[in-house]
């Protein structure tokens, strides 16, 4: 990033100047919220459903929820990174207020799928730097591409995070109440984010991009749910 008069920053995609300090604030704010994400998700409160650990369930069908849940939990962590990627990334004071709106609602979803996989007596992805890393490149690769573009990579998104939600509302064992509780909440929650970017004004994406997005959501879900 090239260097500007007094010590100052040019900075391409936001079309402005940065200052060194602002850029190092900018920096240091990522990360924290990087770590937050991936080491110490936040307890959020669901309801009455959350406080049951379904003890009924079998321990093979504990043993799938719970993977399932984990692929829900790594879903959220990449929520965090594009939204936050994709705020970072944008002039637009609106789009900021909408991406930063987002990604405190999965903030949310977050700490129902930690929760939830603890309480299934599993852990969450080791791999979860790795999701969060990759997540936020897209997401500033969107930004990069423009606002209409950048609102329809959420719309995809949110498009293909429900059916993968619906699935697992048909996978999950009739008995674990408790996460299908969670499943049809947030996926009521994604098909409004959806419908809230496409009202914004968001353009379609090419195919082939749209390919490659399910492409890469079943390398990471089918590794998630093992790993």
């Amino acid at each position: 990033m090239p260097s500007g008069p007094g010590g100052y920053w040019l900075c391409k995609p936001c079309d402005g100047v940065m200052s060194v300090a602002g850029l190092a604030d900018r920096m240091i704010t990522e990360f924290d919220r990087a770590l937050r994400t991936v080491a110490a998700p936040p307890r959020v409160p669901f309801g009455a459903p959350l406080q049951s650990v379904a003890p009924e369930l079998t321990e093979k069908e504990r043993a799938h929820s719970a993977a399932l849940m984990r692929v829900n939990h790594v879903g959220e962590v990449c929520a965090q990174a594009l939204y936050r990627a994709q705020a970072a990334m944008t002039t637009n004071p609106d789009l900021v207020r909408r991406f930063e709106a987002a990604a405190a609602e999965e903030t949310e979803h977050l700490g129902w799928t930690s929760e939830r996989v603890a309480q299934l007596r599993s852990h969450t992805s080791l791999l979860n730097p790795l999701w969060y890393a990759g997540a936020y490149v897209l997401g500033v690769a969107a930004a990069r591409a423009g606002d209409a573009l950048s609102l329809g990579f959420v719309v995809e998104t949110e498009r293909q995070v429900e059916q993968h939600l619906q699935g697992h509302l048909d996978a999950l064992p009739a008995a674990d109440q408790v996460s299908r509780a969670l499943v049809a909440r947030m996926r009521d929650d994604e098909a409004r984010h959806g419908r809230e970017a496409k009202a914004a004004g968001a353009a379609t994406l090419p195919a082939p991009v749209r390919f490659a997005m399910r492409l890469a959501a079943k390398v990471m879900t089918t590794t998630a749910y093992w790993i």
